[in-house]
């Protein structure tokens, strides 16, 4: 399994993600704009540097100009795509299947959104896909999935419809299950959020639709 971290340039606690990095191996990593500035801060050294670079600091993009073997793609401001798309769009070709983003999350508000949509095209791709943070991992779903107490996030598990309506939602050794519900965008949001494992393992089934599915601790 080929799996890449993306770094980006929203915020990023450096202290969680030297943690994180030390239980993690990624064959990849692909620094995005100002998530240069982490890279470098945690010691990285990334195979692709992608961006219009309009956000990181210029001495940082100098420093990584002078090192070989990296594969810069930089990219007009005015474009279509985010930074963070055009990365996952390169980890995508790389044939990774399994991609994880850093500095994804916190910050402005609609640089997550987008980020959470970039998910889309690796779930359609078959890869794994996350985005990760001292708090939180999301990713999406369309499948059955398995949840088991060991590998959680955190405690809580939270499930919204990203597709219009998931239709079918059956969740079994869940502190609050559910049986063959189906769930809309805007109505009854508070259904799904903030579940809980009541033993080592928990299922989740559903027939149609896609669903964000954010772990949390406190």
């Amino acid at each position: 399994m080929k799996a890449c971290l993306i770094v980006t340039g929203g915020k990023l606690d450096l202290a969680f993600a030297r943690s994180f990095l030390e239980k993690e191996s990624f064959q990849k990593i692909i620094a995005v704009d100002a998530g240069l500035e982490y890279v470098e801060a945690l010691g990285l050294e990334p195979d692709y540097i992608v961006g219009d670079f309009d956000t990181v600091d210029p001495s940082v993009l100098e420093r990584f100009r002078r090192l070989p073997f990296i594969v810069w793609e930089q990219h007009k401001p005015e474009k279509n795509e985010t930074d963070t798309e055009l990365a996952r769009n390169r980890a995508l070709t790389l044939g990774c299947s399994r991609i994880v983003f850093l500095g994804a999350t916190g910050g402005r508000l609609d640089h997550m959104m987008g980020n959470l949509h970039a998910l889309y095209a690796c779930m359609q791709s078959g890869v794994e896909a996350y985005l990760v943070d001292r708090q939180n991992r999301v990713c999406l779903l369309d499948a059955d999935r398995t949840f088991t107490r060991t590998s959680l996030w955190g405690n809580y598990v939270s499930f919204l419809p990203y597709s219009e309506e998931v239709k079918g939602i059956t969740l079994e050794g869940f502190k609050y299950p559910l049986q063959d519900k189906t769930i809309r965008r805007g109505e009854e949001v508070g259904l799904c959020i903030s579940n809980e494992l009541t033993g080592d393992t928990a299922r989740l089934h559903f027939d149609e639709g896609i669903l964000i599915c954010v772990e949390s601790c406190d």
